[in-house]
């Protein structure tokens, strides 16, 4: 499914169905606000008890990720793809954390911390917290731009140099779980363990534009950061 199918759907079942209790969000965007991941948080996780409502409204927004909060003070929050339900991911955490203005977030994993520099949000975890990646590497930023959606099967992030020197690279995030989402526009996990494997800080532009930062920390956690605005039309 296209992204414009996704998100003319989206729009439609915001407009029918979607409680005013549910945030768009724009995460990883540049500095004009363009770009990034479309981001659903449902701030109050109690409107959908459990595992099944969650996961059905997920699928029903068809976004790379929705947000549910179970505690806005802790910070305790429930991530969902529209097929699984995930232990950690990048992005969603990003823009939770921007949303509820939050020093810190609690997973099942563990405990997120959160700080802001400028005008970017950063969370601080590991890479063992990451699902499995593959992280395949090209020769050049064309060679990134010029790839097929390949078959599903695995999450494959596609990237390569744009400026070594500089630390900047362009990347693809191609998801390969079979669920509607074919290409994620950004992905903070898998920036988060670029990152780490490189062991060194780098800017990463993903999708149509999204700006992804990352950068290891000194205690084994590595660092990924980016700007966050709130999206009235989730299509546009």
């Amino acid at each position: 499914m296209s992204r414009e199918a996704r998100t003319n759907g989206l729009v439609s079942c915001f407009n029918a169905r979607v409680s005013p209790d549910i945030h768009f969000l724009r995460v990883f965007c540049d500095a004009n606000g363009n770009h990034g991941n479309v981001l659903g948080v449902v701030r109050d996780g109690r409107a959908f008890p459990d595992e099944e409502a969650r996961q059905s409204l997920a699928r029903e927004l068809g976004l790379s990720e929705t947000v549910f909060v179970d505690d806005a003070h802790r910070g305790v929050v429930d991530i969902y793809t529209p097929g699984v339900r995930l232990p950690f991911a990048g992005y969603p955490l990003v823009g939770v954390a921007w949303l509820l203005g939050l020093d810190r977030l609690e997973l099942p994993v563990g405990s997120i911390p959160v700080r802001r520099a400028d005008s970017l949000t950063w969370i601080s975890a590991r890479a063992e917290w990451v699902p499995p990646r593959t992280l395949r590497q090209y020769a050049g930023p064309q060679e990134v731009d010029a790839l097929a959606v390949p078959e599903p099967g695995e999450w494959v992030y596609a990237w390569a140099w744009q400026d070594e020197t500089a630390g900047r690279i362009r990347a693809r995030g191609f998801p390969g779980r079979g669920d509607g989402i074919d290409e994620d526009e950004a992905t903070g996990a898998a920036a988060l363990l670029l990152a780490d494997r490189l062991g060194r800080d780098v800017a990463v532009t993903q999708g149509n534009g999204s700006q992804i930062m990352a950068a290891p920390g000194p205690d084994g956690t590595t660092h990924i950061g980016g700007r966050v605005c709130t999206v009235d039309n989730p299509a546009h």
